[in-house]
């Protein structure tokens, strides 16, 4: 007999004793393993639960189940793929990478295994020192995923490795029966001209299906090669699967359960979105990210089905109470900004001023293994009020829910960049933030609010889409400034905005639009020949009431300003000037004008650092020289009220009064710092005092959460 036929023939014996010592197991669940970022702390495998493959809710509060360094050479793991084996196990392999000390250059992969998807065992394979004659150049070993193997009856490793500064090419290999080593040395497993990583092996209809990320120059996604074999012979399809224009990475495909849809996921690591496709065919996808919902930010991972006994064990480990809150809901509730301490046993609810907290009925929004005991309305006035919360398992816990009437931030949802003027047209104020909430700030158009009082907020609607009203760009929507003025009788509006790292205007004759785009950049290029860093963006108008001219100012790097001509449309060219403060100006200009000195404002640091702050010089000139004070911070973070990165102010004086207030974004509230960078993304709109000593200089503004009042 040849080896082959033996190892096939005690492969089939093997799985006959498997069907007839176990019975096949009836799957109700899902669990989605993950990662969550780059950053500190965030490489290392999570666990989710779903009961419908649609809907996810981290388990053990969204902390890891695992702990990376005990099972890393590096401290960080990343891209976990689960398997359930045909012996009824469970075998689990990541990347052994930690991005914040290594970069994107790794030699190894962990094998893990275990019983019960809870207790893992773990071996570390480290290519260049178990294969050092054809592979001890390697420096990145990525994404590995474990598919069984029918032919040879044994688990098949298959991963991406990149020698030198070569293609990524995925290579395969055969693991011994306890998945501890590699049995035989890696083998080139997809042929294709190009790099390519995160392949994802899928069997259908006796064919295997491979998903995998092109990384060829200028690639956009998810190709896929399919294949009579599971080791060879891989032709490669030319139609992109992944639905989208954005970048996207780590495909993991699973079927639902009783059923004959596949479900297509990939990682869009550029948006910090995970989107989900359906398809029947692995041939054809529709995106049904509407049917979606997690209550985490997955990066690359694997979704496998389990049943009602394993889902029951996860939770009596990791489902708890902790982490059971979500948010809270209801009238005037500013959902984003519930803050839950777990370790105090606190729910702080921040709500608006006109809700009525004499008797108000908290919404709790759950995991579905926790309840909470909430009947009827509750008076809040005199202090917080115990809720008692239980899980599955019998556990109860106790909150002490509170609320505050906060007025920050002053709009709903993710907005940054504030600029707010007061229209004496419609005798109201009106706010033009950037949209917020894109990673890499992507977002395309913008919307304005208005107020009478500077605390309750009307949303006028989109007022600017660069998709549809502008013709010279269609994206980078950010940072506008707007200004009203009366010409010839007639009130006018400009909005000068930022759109592919230049700088356009709009006009409109109403400050709620809609505006009309003058067709072409107003700044487009450096202002000096000199200057060869930075970018055009954040305007910044300002009519001067001394002179009544009108000026604009920009940068990112560098402060540049110039006179606007009569239209609004065009400056002096002859006026252009460099008037960089020092070398704390990142970006963000305002100007203002108060007794008799004009006030520049800018932004310090990145907008992604907590660290963002606001400082300021003065002037007897709209054009300079600047004068800067010893002490010139204007508001920065307050950490004991854990608000993070208060910058990109406009200002505003209430008219006829010395009465001032700064208008800033800060982080969304509270979980803004454990977002990483990517909290520069999702940023929030408040207001403040701003007040002035005897001698005209700014009093440092602490940022509250209260915010201010209703003005008269």
């Amino acid at each position: 007999m040849t080896k082959f036929l033996k190892a096939t023939a005690l492969g089939m014996l093997g799985l006959l004793f498997f069907s007839s010592c176990q019975e096949e197991p009836q799957f109700e669940s899902y669990l989605f393993a993950y990662f969550v970022g780059n950053g500190p702390g965030q490489e290392a495998i999570h666990y989710a639960l779903s009961d419908d493959g649609f809907n996810y809710y981290a388990l053990n509060g969204n902390q890891p189940i695992v702990d990376s360094k005990s099972i890393s050479t590096s401290g960080g793991v990343r891209d976990p793929h689960i398997l359930r084996g045909e012996d009824g196990l469970f075998y689990m392999v990541v990347t052994d990478l930690y991005v914040p000390e290594m970069g994107w250059q790794n030699t190894a992969m962990v094998l893990l295994k275990s019983a019960d998807l809870i207790n893992w065992t773990h071996t570390v394979l480290d290519i260049p020192q178990l294969y050092p004659e054809n592979f001890g150049e390697v420096n990145r070993v990525w994404a590995p995923q474990t598919i069984y193997d029918e032919v040879e009856v044994k688990y098949m490793v298959y991963w991406s490795m990149r020698h030198n500064q070569d293609k990524d090419i995925i290579y395969y290999a055969y693991t011994n029966d306890d998945f501890t080593a590699l049995v035989s040395e890696p083998k080139q497993l997809l042929f294709k001209d190009g790099a390519c990583i995160d392949g994802d092996i899928v069997k259908k209809d006796g064919k295997f299906h491979f998903f995998f990320k092109n990384e060829d120059e200028g690639a956009k996604g998810i190709l896929k090669a399919v294949s009579d074999k599971i080791n060879e012979g891989y032709v490669v399809g030319e139609e992109y699967v992944d639905q989208t224009d954005a970048q996207v990475e780590g495909s993991g495909t699973f079927q639902l359960i009783n059923s004959n849809k596949y479900i297509l996921m990939y990682d869009m690591y550029t948006t910090g979105k995970y989107q989900f496709c359906e398809s029947t065919d692995l041939e054809n996808f529709e995106v049904i990210d509407e049917e979606v919902s997690m209550n985490f930010h997955p990066r690359h991972g694997s979704v496998i089905p389990i049943t009602r006994e394993e889902k029951q064990a996860l939770l009596e480990k990791w489902g708890g109470i902790e982490g059971g809150v979500l948010t809270v809901n209801g009238e005037g509730v500013k959902s984003n900004n519930v803050v839950v301490d777990e370790q105090a046993a606190t729910i702080y609810i921040p709500v608006s001023d006109e809700a009525d907290i004499s008797s108000f009925e908290p919404d709790f929004e759950l995991v579905p293994w926790v309840s909470v005991d909430a009947k009827g309305a509750k008076d809040f006035t005199q202090g917080s009020v115990s809720y008692q919360f239980a899980d599955g398992s019998g556990n109860e816990k106790a909150y002490e829910v509170s609320l505050s009437q906060d007025n920050n931030p002053v709009v709903t949802g993710y907005y940054a960049d504030p600029e707010i003027i007061y229209s004496e047209k419609e005798k109201k104020y009106y706010l033009y933030p950037t949209s917020d909430g894109f990673t890499s700030w992507s977002g395309y158009y913008f919307e304005a609010f208005s107020s009478t009082d500077l605390v309750h907020w009307k949303n006028e609607g989109v007022i600017l889409d660069l998709k549809k009203d502008v013709s010279w760009t269609d994206r980078n929507a950010w940072a506008p400034t707007a200004i009203e003025r009366k010409m010839d009788g007639a009130y006018k509006y400009f909005y000068y905005f930022t759109a592919a790292q230049k700088i356009g205007v709009a006009v409109a004759d109403s400050p709620a639009g809609p505006f009309v785009d003058s067709g072409q950049p107003l700044i487009d290029y450096k202002p000096t020949e000199d200057i060869t860093w930075g970018q055009e963006i954040d305007p910044d108008v300002f009519a001067d009431p001394v002179s009544g001219k009108h000026y604009l100012y920009w940068g990112n790097g560098y402060l540049a300003a110039a006179e606007l001509n009569e239209d609004m449309v065009s400056i002096q060219s002859s006026t252009l000037k460099v008037m960089t403060p020092d070398k704390t100006y990142r970006e963000g200009t305002e100007v203002f004008y108060r007794k008799g000195k004009y006030y520049f404002l800018w932004s310090e640091d990145d907008t992604r650092s907590p660290n963002y702050k606001v400082r300021y010089a003065t002037s007897d000139s709209p054009m300079g020289p600047l004068d800067i004070p010893a002490d010139n911070i204007v508001i920065q973070k307050d950490e004991s009220q854990d608000i993070h990165a208060t910058g990109h102010n406009s200002v505003i004086q209430i008219p006829g009064k010395d009465e001032w207030y700064i208008v800033y974004h800060r982080f969304t509230r509270p979980k803004g710092p454990s977002m990483g960078r990517s909290a520069g993304y999702h940023r929030e709109v408040c207001i403040d005092e701003l007040k002035f000593d005897e001698e005209g200089a700014i009093i440092q503004v602490t940022p509250t959460l209260k915010g201010i009042k209703a003005i008269n």
